[in-house]
């Protein structure tokens, strides 16, 4: 895995980067969405979309928001690697971080 969504997508998820992605790796979930860390071919296209500059390369996640690279990857332990988020459709679990972040408030 090269690139993980982290921190600033909770409560957002804008997916923007879903129709950038080529090869429709990037998940949603309850709270937040996830990149597979199997099915990314590190293309990076992702990445520069983010309105809320949510993606980073693995080694460059701020370590104050914790281990977004082990939350991305624990977020398939349940649905394992489908092929494919379209086929699939948003799946009600998060990963235990994101589920443990404070729910924004709506403004």
């Amino acid at each position: 895995m090269a690139y993980v969504i982290a921190q600033p997508c909770a409560d957002v998820k804008d997916k923007s980067c879903v129709d950038e992605c080529p090869v429709d790796c990037i998940y949603e979930g309850g709270r937040a969405l996830y990149i597979h860390p199997e099915e990314c071919v590190d293309c990076g296209a992702c990445e520069p979309v983010c309105p809320v500059e949510a993606i980073y390369f693995e080694d460059d996640v701020p370590a104050g928001w914790g281990d977004h690279r082990g939350s991305n990857a624990a977020f398939f332990d349940t649905i394992g690697s489908p092929g494919g988020a379209a086929a699939l459709g948003a799946q009600p679990h998060d990963s235990a971080l994101v589920a443990s972040l404070p729910q924004a408030v709506a403004s």
